[in-house]
């Protein structure tokens, strides 16, 4: 069986749909950075999803070709993940959606190395004949956060980080955005085949201890 890294480090990925603290190891990513509304038709942000997953399967697809990786191991490619952030405002304004600043990821297995990467852009730069030097590579540590597993569309997600806020000062933190450290989500959906009411997305704020 593929390794499906939600399925093992359910901690990451499968949080309860009631705030918890968590704290998150350092990561390697596929990464594109960019700016302004993700719903912008053929927008910035969907462009750079394209050039993520098409690195992400150069790499998981690389056993049915020539080029044999140091460590592979079949895996379950992960789900996109996204750091979102405004100049000038503390977390994310959902209503200003146009100043979104980002970082779209997918997580990397432990064998990608920054060679095995850029072998993969190489690859799919000769493949797809595209450009894709917007995808770097990204190592993230996290940290402390707090987290929940928000059900329903997007934009219901202040109700959601409201009742994060609200755990965090209960068990003595505070939120702690800042120099990466950022609103974070993760998309257990696929939004073009899961009804909004039913979407699962993952979203994790960096916190701090009071006083600290």
């Amino acid at each position: 069986m593929p390794f499906d890294y939600k399925k093992e480090y359910k901690e990451f990925y499968l949080p309860p749909k009631t705030p918890e603290l968590v704290t998150v190891p350092a990561m390697d990513f596929l990464a594109v950075r960019g700016t302004g509304d993700p719903n912008q038709e053929d927008g910035a942000y969907k462009q750079a999803i394209g050039l993520l997953y098409a690195v992400a399967y150069t790499i998981k697809m690389s056993k049915k070709g020539g080029h044999e990786l140091e460590g592979y191991f079949d895996y379950v490619v992960s789900p996109l993940e996204g750091l979102w952030w405004q100049e000038g405002v503390y977390g994310v304004d959902y209503s200003r959606k146009q100043d979104f600043q980002w970082i779209s990821l997918i997580r990397l297995p432990e064998f990608v190395t920054r060679e095995v990467f850029d072998w993969a852009i190489r690859e799919a730069t000769e493949k797809k004949q595209q450009d894709f030097s917007p995808v770097e590579f990204f190592h993230w540590e996290e940290g402390l956060c707090v987290q929940c597993m928000h059900i329903g569309p997007y934009d219901d997600e202040p109700a959601t980080v409201a009742a994060m806020q609200r755990y965090a000062q209960e068990q003595g933190y505070a939120e702690d955005f800042g120099q990466n450290r950022f609103h974070h989500e993760i998309y257990l959906s696929d939004v073009r085949r899961c009804k909004p009411e039913r979407l699962k997305t993952v979203v994790r704020h960096p916190v701090r201890k009071n006083g600290l």
